[in-house]
């Protein structure tokens, strides 16, 4: 059983659709006694960096999430759930919940998308792009290196050098997937990403049914 964390600024309905058609046994929940006995956590997140945290803090699940992490619970953030892992964030000016170090930067929209630098980016960045990994990652195995997954964000996450896994290009490289073994975080919407997506979500729901037999 994966639980999906139940607050106001998370995506959780289209996060139990991928689930449930990958034939994965769900629940959205804030209760702390089920996230707990889960065998992994999901935490997305849209909209603004502050306002999630807001959301996180008013609720208590800041400190459950820590919590959880701290005994090694495997955990997917995804898009604001990957950025406010982070210890802050631009956006909103958001001191966020430390638990990677690094923080999360406004794209810069002088940045150019060809090689002559007249085409200046759009921001936000929405759209499909590709994941170079830097790391080994048992999230994409099985999945095309040329697989493209889908994004819609305007600020992006900036780790320390030793947590990035992944990058994409646009204007310039910038992390898109960051954490370490059982601690993974996506910039990307996986539950929006076609089968790639799907495959990275049954990715993590093997390995933690792995980690929980293991126990």
């Amino acid at each position: 059983m994966l639980a999906i964390l139940k607050y106001r600024a998370g995506n959780q309905t289209s996060v139990r659709r991928a689930l449930d058609s990958l034939g994965i046994a769900n629940s959205i929940t804030a209760d702390p006694d089920e996230l707990a006995a889960a065998q992994g956590v999901i935490f997305p997140g849209v909209g603004a960096a502050g306002t999630a945290m807001e959301e996180l803090v008013g609720e208590g699940l800041d400190s459950v999430l820590k919590s959880l992490i701290w005994q090694e619970k495997p955990l997917l953030g995804i898009c604001v759930g990957c950025q406010i892992l982070l210890d802050y964030s631009e956006e909103n000016d958001t001191k966020a919940l430390s638990v990677i170090p690094g923080e999360c930067r406004l794209f810069n929209p002088a940045w150019t998308e060809d090689e002559a630098g007249k085409v200046p980016i759009k921001v936000p960045h929405m759209g499909w792009n590709s994941v170079e990994l830097l790391q080994d990652c048992e999230l994409f195995q099985g999945i095309d290196p040329r697989s493209e997954f889908y994004f819609v964000h305007s600020y992006y996450p900036a780790p320390a050098e030793q947590y990035v896994i992944g990058q994409t290009t646009y204007g310039r490289s910038f992390c898109s997937v960051h954490g370490r073994r059982g601690l993974w975080a996506v910039q990307f919407h996986p539950e929006k990403s076609g089968r790639p997506g799907l495959q990275l979500l049954a990715n993590f729901a093997a390995f933690c049914r792995e980690v929980s037999n293991a126990q």
